[in-house]
C-alpha cells in the first residue's frame, strides 16, 4: 500500500510540474521572449508573440527594440510592414501608438512630435477579440 501511495504522489507531482512548466505558446495571449543584445546594431531585441484571436492556429510576432542610447523607451517594430508603430515609455509606464502616416521603417525618420502622450497598452495587432498587449519586460540594460 505504501509503495502505491508513493508512486501515486510522485505521479501527481510530475503532472503538476509538467502543467506548470508548459510552454508559454500553449497559453492564449501575447507573451515576450527574453532580450538578446545585438552589438553590431547596439540594441536589445525581444520578440512579442500574439494571436489575433483565441482559436488562431499559430502565433505572429513583432520586435520590441531597446536602444541604450534611448534608455527611456522600448520601441515596437512590425516585421511584416517594416515599420515602427509605437513605443512603451519605461518612466511614464504608458504606450504611445503612432498614427499610420507616422509609421516608418527607420526610427530616425519619425519625429519626436509624432509620438502622442503615453497611455494604455494597445490591442494586439490584428486582434478581433480585444486582447491587449502586456507591458514589456524591463530591458537588461535599462536604468532604474
Amino acid at each position: 500500500m505504501k509503495a502505491f501511495q508513493c508512486s501515486t504522489y510522485a505521479g501527481l507531482l510530475v503532472a503538476a510540474i509538467v502543467a506548470c512548466s508548459s510552454s508559454s505558446a500553449d497559453a492564449y495571449g501575447g507573451y515576450y521572449s527574453g532580450y538578446t543584445y545585438y552589438p553590431a546594431r547596439n540594441y536589445y531585441a525581444s520578440y512579442y508573440y500574439y494571436k489575433p484571436y483565441r482559436a488562431y492556429p499559430s502565433y505572429y510576432y513583432h520586435y520590441c527594440v531597446y536602444y541604450p542610447s534611448y534608455p527611456r523607451y522600448v520601441y515596437y517594430y512590425n516585421p511584416y510592414r517594416h515599420a515602427y508603430w509605437g513605443r512603451y515609455d519605461l518612466e511614464a509606464k504608458g504606450y504611445s501608438l503612432l498614427e499610420e502616416k507616422d509609421r516608418k521603417e527607420k526610427l530616425a525618420d519619425i519625429p519626436e512630435s509624432a509620438f502622442p502622450k503615453p497611455g494604455n497598452m494597445p490591442a494586439d495587432p490584428d486582434s478581433t477579440d480585444g486582447s491587449t498587449i502586456p507591458v514589456p519586460p524591463k530591458p537588461p540594460a535599462a536604468n532604474g
